[in-house]
């Protein structure tokens, strides 16, 4: 078992690696941090002897002075390293840098000088450091206006704004579960090293907004699931409808003599179309997925969707009725269930992007 702490857990990066050790649990025990431990020697002094691993993520990103930024930075850094001297510890210590690194401005330059006070601690108490030079980082949940343009992008969208591209750039983009994923790789790692982080792909800033555009028109506006041409853009669409609050959406019925016909999907990637029915009062899911694109629609009876984002408390709660066919689609990062609270039994649809692979299903049960 290994013992993982998180500075900066709370952040973008944090939560989704908190999240991924968590997918873990007979590999990973997550040491709880907050970022008040800055603020008090003890409780820092006290996470720091608790870690094998730790990952150092807490840092300011934006301020209206860099050199409150740069001053913020240096200082985590010291206390860090003051924390870890004052235990006589040595973890495993990952630090998160970026390619802003060379770049002439005070953010870029606290991350350079910061990579090199850990690496120069690691290198006096022989314990293993990785330097991560981390390309720029998008996914679900990012904040907009803060931490990536493609936040911002969807957010602006999905609220009835423009964005305003002012450079159009060539980009280098990692998703946030594909850094996870490299990061927690890099456990086992000794010694002390300078990772270049890989990128998944690069693309034009113009390029990003378009296909957002797209998902837009098709997807919030008008309920199409549209074309997605691999697993990067699988990515960029998930992480577009991140910002779309859990919705119930109504169906269009068109009924003649012969009965009621229901359009449910509508769509530009192909995956797998199931249905099932469900007796008077089960409940059945209570799981999330980190990649998939799932949707619910209820054709006959009355069902209670639930949705609650992991590692958080709220319940968001649709009630559907196969009289009126709606559907709900599931997030990502997001548990659900749906229960039968009718007295007939209950119909429901499912769609799904891709087809069940149970060597790799990404479905994790936790109860709503």
């Amino acid at each position: 078992m290994i013992r993982v702490g998180i500075t900066g857990q709370a952040g973008f990066v944090g939560t989704h690696l908190y999240n991924h050790l968590g997918l873990q649990p007979e590999k990973y025990e997550r040491v709880p941090f907050e970022d008040s431990f800055f603020d008090d020697i003890a409780k820092l002094r006290n996470f720091v002897k608790h870690c094998d691993v730790i990952v150092h993520l807490a840092a300011m990103n934006r301020h209206e002075s860099e050199q409150v930024i740069y001053d913020t930075n240096i200082r985590l850094n010291r206390d860090l390293i003051a924390a870890m001297e004052a235990e006589n510890v040595t973890p495993h210590v990952l630090f998160s840098s970026s390619t802003q690194e060379e770049r002439d401005n005070l953010y870029g330059k606290s991350k350079r000088e910061g990579r090199e006070m850990i690496e120069a601690w690691a290198t006096k108490t022989g314990a293993s450091f990785s330097g991560l030079v981390v390309p720029n980082v998008y996914g679900e949940f990012s904040r907009p206006n803060y931490n990536t343009f493609i936040a911002t992008f969807a957010h602006k969208l999905i609220n009835g704004e423009q964005p305003t591209v002012m450079v159009d750039s060539d980009v280098k983009l990692i998703y946030v579960g594909s850094l996870c994923r490299f990061i927690i790789s890099q456990f086992s790692e000794k010694g002390v090293r300078k990772v270049e982080v890989p990128h998944d792909f690069e693309k034009k800033v113009t390029e990003i907004l378009a296909l957002f555009e797209n998902y837009k028109t098709l997807y919030f506006e008008q309920g199409f699931i549209p074309e997605l041409k691999d697993i990067n853009e699988v990515n960029l669409f998930n992480t577009f409808r991140s910002y779309i609050e859990p919705r119930c959406m109504k169906l269009v019925q068109h009924a003649d003599p012969r009965g009621v016909f229901v359009e449910t999907i509508k769509l530009g990637v192909g995956g797998q179309v199931s249905f099932s029915t469900t007796v008077s009062g089960i409940t059945r899911g209570n799981h999330f997925h980190t990649r998939k694109i799932e949707r619910f629609t209820v054709i006959k009876g009355k069902a209670v969707i639930e949705l609650r984002k992991i590692g958080t408390c709220e319940v968001c709660e649709f009630h559907l009725d196969g009289t009126e066919p709606a559907y709900v689609d599931m997030p990502v990062w997001y548990t659900h269930n749906i229960k039968n609270v009718g007295e007939d039994e209950l119909y429901t649809q499912f769609w799904i992007n891709e087809w069940y692979n149970p060597a790799d299903g990404d479905t994790y049960f936790e109860t709503v």
